[in-house]
């Protein structure tokens, strides 16, 4: 069973950045796939970014697509999403979620089975 971490939120004006970590324990995440979903108060959680095992398949929501990006270090057992030109719309608790079951990077949530306990990122003037 893996444990998942993520670090990296905070307050942070519009067009600002951020990166968020992901960080495994428990288990190496050599053969997950990751995804990165994010939930605003009152909004459906959505998905934001997935990469697959290798870091070399990699997908993006179109409201963030240009401004995130989603890497993996599997030697250091995390994922990163790099967040520029923030907007306040992109404000949310961020989750990082694995999954072993599937083979290619999805931004479905159900085919995760671990997820994170979130971190919170507001974009504020």
């Amino acid at each position: 069973q893996v444990q998942l971490a993520e670090s990296g939120g905070g307050l942070v004006q519009p067009g600002g950045s951020l990166r968020l970590s992901c960080a495994a324990s428990g288990a190496t995440l050599d053969y997950y796939v990751i995804g990165w979903f994010r939930q605003a108060p009152g909004k459906e959680r959505e998905g934001v970014s997935c990469i697959g095992t290798s870091g070399d398949s990699t997908k993006y929501a179109d409201s963030v697509r240009g401004r995130f990006t989603i890497s993996r270090d599997n030697a250091k057992n995390t994922v990163y999403l790099q967040m520029n030109n923030l907007k306040p719309e992109d404000t949310a608790v961020y989750y990082c979620a694995a999954s072993a079951r599937i083979v290619i990077a999805t931004m479905i949530g159900y085919e995760y089975d671990y997820w994170g306990q979130g971190t919170q990122v507001t974009v504020s003037s």
